[in-house]
């Protein structure tokens, strides 16, 4: 097993802290491999605390003054554009993710139809490498299984 997919491991792990929008993150220094701050959804107590802005949120709580240049954060989805914008104002140059918008939407999750390599190409003076597909399945069986629980409970 390589090093993404431990850490997606332990996203995953984060996720099931809300199975019913199992979005969880977590951020690394790449040098030390150090897993340096974790977060999952928590948009039951403010729509914006999505899984990488709890992450985003811990980290400089933390660490007020890290470099983001030698951070990732992985993530089980695709961040949504709120999400991307914030990974790039908070400096971080990479991020891995499992399963991807196009797939969420497909199984009927509600998403912001722009993807992260978008917001990337559109704001040209950061920069962030995305490597998608990391434990897509494992991630993708997550989000099946919560979209499901939530329709049978309507």
């Amino acid at each position: 097993m390589n090093d993404h997919e431990s850490y997606m491991r332990r996203a995953i792990e984060l996720a099931a802290n809300v199975p019913d929008y199992p979005f969880g993150a977590l951020i690394v220094d790449r040098g030390s491999g150090k897993i340096l701050a974790e977060g999952w959804n928590k948009s039951s107590i403010n729509p914006t605390f999505h899984g990488e802005i709890d992450a985003i949120n811990q980290l400089v709580l933390s660490q007020p003054r890290i470099d983001g240049k030698e951070l990732v954060l992985y993530t089980t989805a695709e961040p949504c554009p709120m999400c991307q914008g914030a990974i790039l104002w908070t400096g971080i140059e990479m991020v891995v993710f499992g399963t991807s918008i196009r797939s969420l939407q497909k199984m009927g999750w509600r998403q912001i139809d722009i993807l992260a390599e978008e917001v990337i190409r559109r704001s040209p003076t950061w920069r962030c490498t995305i490597m998608g597909g990391v434990l897509e399945q494992d991630c993708d069986a997550l989000f099946a299984k919560a979209i499901k629980r939530r329709s049978y409970s309507k």
